[in-house]
């Protein structure tokens, strides 16, 4: 990451710095604060790298993704409660690797999935007096017609098949009308997540270790400015950057590619206030990363140790259902997973910030162990 953002902020909080504590009256630490955070804010968006990790890289990502459109070959399947789940058409459908059968959830639940396309469709199997041995009710919804199209079509190959004669099942077909869910609806806000955690890590382990060895910050002991006001002016100009960022790629995804805001203005006001949270965890992250760097050469072999397995891990391109059960674990215990499956609840199944409490939770307890870490390890000069 290119360090001249460091080198101009110095240079911009040295010159706001040198006129503070001059004129009558009592110091404001309210417009040294300010001013810090113009000046950061400032340095932020003179640095090309910043734009890159921030706007480029999420956005060419989105593009890409935006233009593949939906699909997947994978179909989630759900079990009526009280269906018969010992009969050759549930065997054959769970032999045929693309297809994940999904039990022990309620009517009501299932309900609810099938019409957000969480499952693809719906399964009722039950057996029969008469001719037939097996009745086969089988309920698609429309937000997901690509995979019912092919369910479809594997139902119709095992029906047809030699080893399942016709006579043992017969099927029954219906249709609910559901929310399409696209491509793009997983995409962008792990891109938004990604986003957030670079400029927290990169951004701020670059300026604060800049500030620390050019004495800037040294320098400031000499003036009435607290620690306090130097830590929140930075901490403004990156959330205010990294929002303008967030609402850019929001928006570029919801009018250029349909992506879902199911309760409009509402449901971009909530991501952006799950972005505040994710910022100021992350930005601790950077300033471990400030701490614990010797120089600045350091910084992106470590930096890169904390998001690299973020970036992969985290459902940024793929649910993490998707891994080996063996390496589920581990995404699911790191930040940026939270912060991702936050965003794609509010974004396209419209709850509300109470709804994914547990996912803020984690995300604050995340926050309290890093910023603990921080103050230990943070040097100032």
């Amino acid at each position: 990451m290119n360090t001249g953002n460091s080198k101009s902020l110095s240079g911009d909080l040295g010159v706001k710095n040198s006129g503070a504590p001059s004129g009558p009256g009592r110091y404001s630490h309210t417009k040294a604060t300010l001013a810090l955070a113009k000046a950061s804010f400032r340095s932020i968006t003179r640095s090309p790298s910043a734009v890159v990790f921030t706007l480029a890289f999420p956005l060419i990502f989105i593009l890409v993704f935006g233009f593949l459109g939906g699909g997947g070959t994978r179909i989630d399947v759900g079990i009526t409660p009280g269906s018969d789940v010992n009969n050759p058409v549930i065997e054959m459908l769970d032999k045929t690797g693309m297809i994940r059968l999904v039990k022990d959830k309620s009517k009501a639940d299932f309900d609810k999935l099938l019409e957000k396309g969480n499952v693809d469709a719906m399964i009722d199997i039950h057996k029969k007096s008469n001719s037939v041995a097996y009745s086969v009710n089988v309920v698609y919804t429309s937000a997901s017609r690509d995979k019912g199209g092919i369910l479809k079509s594997v139902l119709n190959n095992i029906f047809y098949d030699k080893t399942l004669k016709p006579t043992v099942a017969e099927i029954k077909e219906t249709t609910v009308v559901g929310r399409e869910y696209r491509t793009i609806d997983f995409i962008l806000p792990g891109q938004l997540g990604f986003s957030l955690l670079s400029t927290g890590v990169f951004g701020t382990a670059f300026v604060f270790l800049s500030l620390r060895q050019t004495l800037v910050i040294k320098r400031f002991f000499a003036t009435p400015v607290r620690r306090s006001s130097i830590i929140i002016g930075e901490g403004i100009a990156r959330i205010g950057f990294a929002l303008i960022g967030a609402l850019f790629i929001i928006l570029i995804g919801h009018f250029f590619f349909h992506f879902t805001l199911v309760h409009g203005l509402l449901t971009v006001v909530d991501m952006l206030i799950l972005a505040i949270l994710g910022i100021i965890v992350f930005m601790g992250f950077g300033f471990i990363i400030s701490g614990v760097a010797k120089n600045e050469s350091m910084v992106p072999p470590i930096s890169n140790i904390v998001t690299l397995p973020q970036f992969l891990l985290s459902g940024t391109f793929f649910s993490i259902e998707a891994f080996p059960n063996w390496l589920q674990p581990i995404s699911r215990a790191l930040p940026l997973t939270y912060l991702n499956d936050a965003m794609r609840k509010v974004a396209f199944e419209g709850v509300g910030l109470w709804d994914v409490k547990f996912q803020i939770m984690i995300l604050l307890l995340w926050g309290i162990g890093i910023y603990a870490v921080a103050v230990k390890v943070f040097k100032w000069e």
